[in-house]
C-alpha cells in the first residue's frame, strides 16, 4: 500500500485505515470511501465532502480536548445517528394519544 499523502487532520499511522474504516461503521452510513474520496486518487481534495468530513473531525476532536479528564465525549454519532445530515430539531410527534 502507498504511504497516504495528503492527509491534514489524521495522522499516517498504522491506525489510519482502521479509522478511516470506523468513520462508516460508526455513522452507519453505508457508504464507501467514493462517498469522501475520489478514487483511486485518495489524496485527492476534488470531492468537496473530503473538505467537511475534514472540519467535522477537527470540531469533534476540539470539543475532546477542551474537557480535562482526556476522554472521548463526543463523535460523529453524537450529531449523526446514522444519517448523513444531522438533524436539527427531533422529529415531529406522531399519532395521537
Amino acid at each position: 500500500m502507498p504511504a497516504p499523502k495528503n492527509l491534514k487532520i489524521l495522522p499516517a499511522d498504522n491506525n489510519l485505515i482502521p479509522t478511516m474504516r470506523s468513520f462508516t461503521a460508526a455513522l452507519g452510513l453505508g457508504q464507501n470511501c467514493g462517498f469522501c474520496h475520489v478514487p483511486p486518487d485518495f489524496a485527492s481534495d476534488e470531492n468537496p465532502k473530503k473538505a467537511t468530513a475534514r472540519f467535522m473531525i477537527q470540531m469533534v476532536n476540539d470539543v475532546n480536548a477542551k474537557f480535562p479528564d482526556g476522554k472521548v465525549h463526543v463523535s460523529c454519532y453524537t450529531c449523526h445517528r446514522g444519517a448523513n445530515m444531522p438533524l436539527m430539531a427531533p422529529p415531529a410527534a406522531g399519532g395521537g394519544l
